[in-house]
């Protein structure tokens, strides 16, 4: 059995802005998903997909000459799903389906799917490593976006990302705060869909490239913050920015507007997590609005 293992993403900073060039702040999780391979002689690829508490939440076969085939398509969202994927992988690699005899697949994740946190990016990249194609190309013809999730799939220390034309550059980068114990990631019970959030963003008709310039000085400050406070400071002045492209409030002042500390959204606003600073562990808060899922910095940023 061959096993790939990705992990999962967090977007800091340059949220829809990045899909423009802005320089983005992103950590990988401990958090992530596996991918397990073993050969079969049957034709089909037998696929099972299992959630964090180790049970089945997906389960099909399918026919490899099916696939092969652009006429099949399967009622199932998440099958049909799959065969785009293996299609892309074919159109990459030709060859990699056709001389197979089939597969049993296994995915297993140890988070909720409905976090966030990357289930698709982690997904493509495993398929990507075990296909030996290019993750990123295979991302663009799936499921879309800047690329940021898989360069975090594929790293394991903060990175900057930042996209040029259709070229990308990934740096990883040294981003350890000293206040990292004062730092949590808080769920606000809805997994939302960047593709409502992004069609937001493209409805706006300012200036993008004085807010992208902000947000590039904002992610280079915030690699290099060691103070809390002016932590705090650069979380405003993002959310600021942001609200104003995609007219939208900040979370904070939607839902929290009574909590002594800073709040950012992160990627898609309007679910998911958020990143919280607080001097004072700030659980028992968030649990009393109904908030129950709250991450330690340590627990969710992998190192």
């Amino acid at each position: 059995m061959t096993k790939f293992k990705s992990n999962g993403k967090l977007l800091l900073t340059a949220e829809y802005l990045v899909l423009d060039g802005a320089k983005a702040l992103a950590l990988p999780t401990s958090f992530g998903q596996q991918l397990l391979i073993e050969n079969n002689n049957s034709d089909y690829i037998n696929w099972k997909s299992f959630d964090e508490s180790n049970n089945i939440w997906f389960n099909d076969k399918f026919l490899i000459e099916n696939i092969l085939s652009n006429n099949y398509t399967s009622s199932n969202k998440i099958s049909q799903k799959l065969i785009e994927i293996l299609r892309s992988v074919n159109s990459l690699t030709p060859n990699f389906l056709k001389q197979s005899n089939g597969f049993n697949i296994k995915t297993t994740q140890d988070f909720n799917r409905n976090w966030g946190l990357g289930t698709s990016s982690t997904l493509i990249n495993n398929v990507a490593d075990w296909a030996n194609v290019n993750a990123y190309k295979l991302l663009e013809l799936t499921f879309g976006g800047s690329g940021y999730d898989i360069a975090c799939a594929q790293n394991d220390n903060a990175i900057s990302f930042q996209l040029t034309g259709k070229n990308s550059s990934v740096i990883t980068v040294d981003f350890n705060p000293s206040f990292k114990n004062h730092i949590y990631f808080v769920y606000l019970n809805q997994k939302q869909n960047s593709r409502d959030g992004i069609a937001a963003y493209r409805n706006y008709k300012g200036d993008l490239k004085a807010s992208i310039s902000k947000i590039n000085h904002i992610s280079d400050k915030m690699i290099l913050c060691d103070n809390q406070k002016e932590f705090e400071a650069l979380i405003v002045l993002h959310e600021d920015i942001i609200s104003k492209i995609i007219n939208l409030k900040p979370v904070k002042e939607v839902l929290f507007s009574d909590f002594n500390g800073a709040i950012k959204s992160l990627g898609a606003w309007g679910g998911d997590f958020v990143m919280v600073t607080s001097k004072t562990n700030p659980v028992a808060y968030f649990e009393a609005k109904g908030f129950n899922t709250i991450i330690p910095y340590n627990k969710m940023i992998k190192s």
